[in-house]
Formats: C-alpha cells, structure tokens, sequence
C-alpha cells in the first residue's frame, strides 16, 4: 500500500487591512490593559506603520513554512518592500495588483511582459486614463494623484467632500474603455481590467503544481482573487463587507480588525493542514 504524493497548498493573502494593520485600522474591541501585544512589521520615514498580533505573527510563521504562501498586493514593489512578515522569506510575491510577480525578490521579466502586452491590446492608455482623472477631479476634495508602476492610477480624496455618483461616472465612463474603477477608504483606484491578482495567483499555482489554493482579501480589488481561489476568507471590515459581498466558498468572518488577521490566519492553517492530511492518506 504506497502513500500519495502531497501537492502543494498555495496561500494568497492581501495584506493591508487583512494580516497587516496600521494603527488607525486596529479596532481592537476590549480595554487598554487587556489588548494583544503586536508587532511592527512595517517601518515608513523613522516610525512604526503596520503591525498584527504576536498570535498572528506566530500562526503566519507557521503557515508560510508548510504552503507556497504568496503575499498578494496592490502596494507598489516599493512599498511591499518595506514591510518585514515573521516566517521564511517568500519565494513568490505578487505586487502592483498582478503587474509585477515577485520571484525570490526579483519581479520576473516574464510575467511582466504577459501583462504589458494584455493591457496595450485590451486598454485605452494610462496617459488617457490619467488625463481624465485630473480633468473631472475638483481640487476641493482632491487630495493626491498618483501613479502606480506605470501600470494604474489612484487619487486620495477628502471622501466627506466627493460628491455621491462620482466614482459611478467615473466607472461608467471607465469600463467602455477597458478600465475598472473602485472606491477604497481615502483612495479611487482605476485599474486596466487584465490587470489582476488573480491571473498572477493562477500562474504562480501553475508554476508550483498547487493542488489546493486559498485566498484572503478585504477590498473590491480582491473580489477576484477569492473567486478564483479553492476557499476564501475576508475579514468583517472593508469594502467587500460594506457592500455585502460573498461567494459560496469565501467565508464571511464577523470580527473586524487586527483580529480579524488572526481569524483568517487560523483558517488559512486549517484548510492548508486538512488537505495534508487527505493528501497523505494510504492508497488502496
């Protein structure tokens, strides 16, 4: 009687406002005296910017010592760059929302010209994009323009002050043209549509020969990435949760905040070790 062969399970996990908090995003529910020690995983300019809990910092340890786990981002490399998660570096990172596919640290030359060449067939330009942005923005509400990679463009905006349907008009005007558009805290991304975590989650799964993948996500930037993943988890915060969002395979958590990290890490380690357990099951 022979063992079967254990394929690889392949974690993909937004980090900001999923595993990795700022302190303004914490919502940490119980008094002073009582809260979880955390750790800073993130320094910007001289001060302390993200942190989970020590429980998490433990859990995801572990998790990303026994699967393929793939930090999964809309942060810049630069950005992603500043942020040091407990555990074993990780072989693969995805950035940029799927523009840049990380290996060993390195973005993989590869992948990027996959979606270089999606984009130019499929999308107006970034230069038209941006044009229209700036162009229907009000300086009242306008706080930042930026762009990200040369790949999309984000505005940070005074959200007591955007009017209503303004995001609507943008996505409406958008998506003819190849774009999507959506509206998270303080910023309006628009995104080309090819440009996804999804298909970069599909590709480091096809490099690695994963047999399960499981994903985490907060924000309508990570809709995708759940469905396309074998189970999902998203935290009880975030634009997906404002809107009510859910698929049959993504479990909806009720906590919020930098314990909602914790929850999703232990589910993460869950699924990863019952499907070792049924892949290493005797054959007949």
């Amino acid at each position: 009687m022979s063992v079967a062969a254990t394929s690889p399970v392949l974690v993909a996990s937004d980090l900001d406002r999923t595993l990795i908090y700022s302190a303004g995003a914490l919502r940490l529910p119980m008094p002073d005296a009582e809260a979880p020690r955390l750790l800073c995983v993130e320094i910007y300019q001289g001060s302390p910017l993200s942190y989970l809990t020590e429980t998490a910092a433990g859990l995801l340890d572990a998790l990303a010592r026994s699967t393929v786990f793939v930090p999964t981002t809309t942060r810049t490399r630069e950005q992603y760059g500043r942020i040091r998660l407990p555990g074993p570096a990780p072989r693969f990172a995805i950035c940029a929302n799927g523009g840049h596919l990380l290996v060993d640290g390195m973005p993989d030359p590869g992948w990027q010209a996959v979606v270089e060449r999606r984009i130019a067939g499929e999308c107006a330009s970034l230069a038209e994009v941006r044009a229209h942005l700036l162009a229907a923005a009000d300086p009242a509400w306008l706080l930042k323009e930026r762009v990200a990679e040369d790949l999309f463009a984000y505005l940070v905006v005074d959200r007591a002050l955007l009017p209503p349907d303004w995001v609507k008009e943008l996505a409406e005007w958008a998506e003819p043209r190849g774009w999507t558009v959506s509206l998270q805290g303080r910023k309006i991304y628009a995104v080309p549509r090819p440009l996804t975590k999804s298909a970069a989650m599909r590709e480091v799964a096809r490099r690695t020969d994963a047999g399960l993948t499981l994903a985490a996500g907060d924000s309508l930037l990570d809709a995708d990435l759940l469905l396309a993943a074998d189970r999902g988890w998203r935290p009880g915060h975030g634009e997906l949760a404002d809107v009510g969002w859910n698929a049959a395979h993504v479990q909806a958590l009720a906590r919020t905040g930098v314990l909602a990290g914790e929850e999703i890490l232990r589910g993460l380690t869950r699924s990863a070790a019952a499907h070792g357990a049924h892949a290493a099951r005797p054959l007949a």
